[in-house]
């Protein structure tokens, strides 16, 4: 399940989908800083950073990670936004 979604990421608009269920406007506004910091478009953008916390997260992180998904009604969405969470820098507005 996780990985089908992350291997959805690939495309920009599913990407973006994703973002926005979240219905979380400070989340949104600091994925569009590091996107716009980074020079890649926010979709891009976030395929990399859960590409990057796939690839490079401690055990403690994924032991974290896996209990929030065990929590949550939409275990892929909450995944996502918790790696999201980590990953993406605060702003002065977070």
């Amino acid at each position: 399940m996780l990985g089908n979604l992350i291997a959805s990421l690939d495309d920009p608009k599913i990407a973006m989908t994703l973002v926005a269920a979240f219905d979380d406007p400070s989340l949104l506004a600091r994925l569009a800083s590091a996107a716009d910091a980074s020079g890649r478009p926010p979709g891009a953008y976030i395929a990399s950073i859960v590409r990057n916390f796939i690839e490079t997260a401690s055990d403690d992180h994924w032991t974290q990670l896996i209990g929030i998904m065990n929590r949550a009604d939409d275990p892929g969405l909450a995944a996502m936004r918790a790696i999201l969470e980590k990953a993406l820098p605060q702003t002065r507005e977070s």
